[in-house]
């Protein structure tokens, strides 16, 4: 026998000793804390891929991910069939592995009606393997609050079913149809019945022109985006194209053209094994205004909500921009009259916010502060904001009694015996001429104008009994009855000299007044004293612009008129220029001595330019302002 030679026999034991080495089944490697959470939470609808926890479950069943891609059917038979998984695992996975595919199938582009209902069934599929791990899995979502799986899962049922519900609202106008009337809808084997619980659409408006989710929509010029977190699919119902599209003849007030809503679906049966069989489902619903929280499998988890994307859209595609230019000019499509729009539907149990903006502006005046306000959850439950457009560029002794009337039909058709919430208490708030308007909502007239009309006018009994047809409401006016507090921001009680300069005459000369006006005092023919003409000619009317100026009689007037005493007001003042006196200063159009009222309940100055009303200062004490008055029986 050969021996080996001792060099031989330790060169081959080490290369012995580094092939078993080589075989080692464990490494270690270090892993950045960025990874470690992208592994922890990456899932199909972050990644595009499959999570770490339905990567594991697969593995389990000899199944892997590129495998369940290629033959979604034998994997999802594996995953329902397979043992040694308990239920938690196998459901959730499920979710996801149907969430996988239908993402699949909707990334094939454009598909036939046999292609749409199977892409609706795999997100239906999706949804209810969700809807069965959340609520009838061993343990209660509350024993799951602090796992990750749970909120991955949520986020599965959530994006679930904002596709199938607007998929289905796609699929065809008849399917709409029958949501409208309750109508169980066909979807190959599954049956959906459509419920609207506490909903309010406008009344007598058709059905959406479109069904958009909110998680689709991102807005420049909007601060912050304020939703809740919760179950369901946050959803925008478009009404109207544009926000004036929403506009009803006849009626002075638009209703929320463009309301949030959420949309829950649960499936049929009291037990795990009947929701896993069924393939029934009932789709409801929500206003998210008027419900926070619903039941869902015997728990009662929070509804999901979104209170900016309804707003950012209705502003986005009003057109407001343009057409506040054209308002103060009397150009083109002009507004006539003044309109209140809804922001939410009307709701008879919360006060109402009244916003109204200043000159050659719009309700676009308000973003940030409006969003602020649906934002706070406090602000949220206690208000309703109903924003007014108004003819700029119409006198303000018009545009006055025409709000108080717009105000009144509209609290009148919402509410007809005045007994609900919505027409007590309401805050009304003013920016620059919205805020000298808002005053004057508050404010007593007594006979101030109607004694200088007289001592400027030889008036004869049938003159007097014209001017009373024609502008009554105008001269002779008492507080807005309802309103209970006012703000006024950067508002030129007593004028401007900016009014008087060449740029402000320049602009009123270019004015057309509206038709409207030029009718309501066209047959108003008054003689000034002392003059030997028995008819002068018709009224002059003065612009918007020129009741700005502090020279302006109608202004002058007004400022002496007095106050509720029953009506708090606080003033928000601008100071653009903080290198001089408080009472010398002004915010590049309004002087301090114009905006300060003295009385005031609070009167807070703030370095800034005339747009105040943006300012994050102003919004913080709008917010405790209407905190206040939520504390008001």
């Amino acid at each position: 026998m050969n021996r080996v030679p001792p060099t031989v026999a330790r060169c081959a034991m080490m290369l012995l000793v580094l092939a078993c080495a080589g075989c080692a089944g464990v490494k270690v490697s270090s892993v950045s804390t960025q990874d470690y959470i992208a592994q922890r939470r990456g899932d199909v609808l972050t990644t595009g891929e499959p999570s770490a926890a339905a990567s594991d479950t697969l593995a389990v069943l000899g199944l892997d991910v590129k495998g369940c891609r290629t033959a979604t059917p034998s994997c999802i038979s594996a995953l329902r069939n397979g043992g040694g998984l308990d239920s938690e695992r196998r459901l959730a996975t499920l979710s996801e592995i149907w969430l996988l595919h239908a993402l699949a199938l909707q990334g094939r582009g454009p598909m036939d009606a046999h292609g749409r209902d199977m892409l609706l069934d795999a997100y239906l599929q999706s949804s209810r393997y969700a809807y069965a791990y959340l609520f009838f899995s061993p343990r209660s979502p509350g024993e799951r609050s602090f796992e990750e799986r749970q909120t991955q899962v949520r986020d599965y049922y959530n994006y679930a079913v904002q596709q199938a519900v607007t998929g289905l609202f796609e699929r065809d106008r008849t399917a709409q149809a029958q949501a409208d009337d309750g109508t169980p809808l066909q979807v190959g084997d599954w049956r959906i019945v459509p419920v609207i619980d506490g909903m309010r659409l406008p009344a007598g408006t058709p059905l959406p022109q479109e069904l958009i989710p909110a998680s689709t929509l991102t807005f420049r010029g909007l601060r912050s985006m304020y939703r809740r977190d919760g179950f369901g699919a946050e959803l925008v119902a478009v009404m109207a194209r544009r926000a004036i599209d929403g506009e009803s003849p006849g009626k002075p007030y638009s209703e929320a053209p463009f309301p949030a809503l959420t949309a829950i679906l649960t499936f049929h049966g009291a037990s795990l094994e009947q929701v896993l069989a069924t393939h029934e489902a009932r789709l409801t619903v929500y206003d998210p205004y008027r419900r926070d929280r619903i039941n869902l499998g015997g728990a009662s988890v929070p509804l999901a909500a979104n209170f900016t994307s309804g707003y950012g859209l209705w502003l986005a595609r009003s057109g407001f921009a343009t057409q506040a230019i054209r308002n103060v000019l009397g150009r083109g499509d002009a507004l006539a009259h003044p309109r209140i729009y809804l922001l939410q539907p009307y709701d008879p149990d919360r006060r109402i916010v009244v916003m109204l903006h200043g000159l050659a502006s719009s309700p676009e005046a308000w973003i940030n502060l409006a969003n602020e306000v649906l934002g706070d959850e406090i602000l949220r439950r206690g208000y309703q904001i109903w924003q007014v457009y108004y003819p700029t560029n119409a006198p303000m002794a018009y545009n006055h009694a025409e709000i108080r009337k717009a105000l009144q039909d509209t609290l009148a058709h919402f509410d007809p015996q005045g007994r609900a919430r919505a027409s007590r208490d309401m805050v009304v708030i003013g920016h620059s001429m919205g805020g000298v308007l808002s005053r004057l909502m508050v404010s007593s007239s007594g006979d101030v104008l109607w004694n200088a009309l007289q001592e400027k006018h030889d008036l004869s009994v049938r003159q007097i009994e014209q001017v009373q047809q024609q502008a009554g409401d105008m001269l002779s006016f008492e507080p807005f009855a309802g309103i209970g507090r006012a703000v006024f921001i950067a508002a030129p009680h007593r004028g401007t000299p900016f009014a008087e300069n060449r740029l402000s005459r320049w602009l009123s000369n270019l004015i057309t007044l509206p038709a409207t006006v030029l009718h309501k005092f066209s047959r108003l023919h008054l003689t000034p004293r002392g003059s030997d003409r028995q008819d002068s000619g018709p009224f002059y009317i003065p612009n918007g612009v020129d009741n700005l100026s502090q020279n302006d009689p109608f202004i002058q007037l007004s400022a002496g008129m007095a106050i509720s005493p029953q009506v708090p007001y606080h003033s928000i003042v601008a100071n653009d220029r903080t290198d001089v006196p408080l009472q010398d200063s002004d915010d590049g159009l309004v002087p301090y001595r114009s905006a300060h009222l003295p009385g005031a309940a609070s009167e807070l100055v703030i370095p800034f330019k005339h747009s105040v009303q943006e300012a994050p200062q102003a919004i913080v004490e709008i917010r405790r302002i209407l905190r206040l008055h939520l504390q008001s029986p």
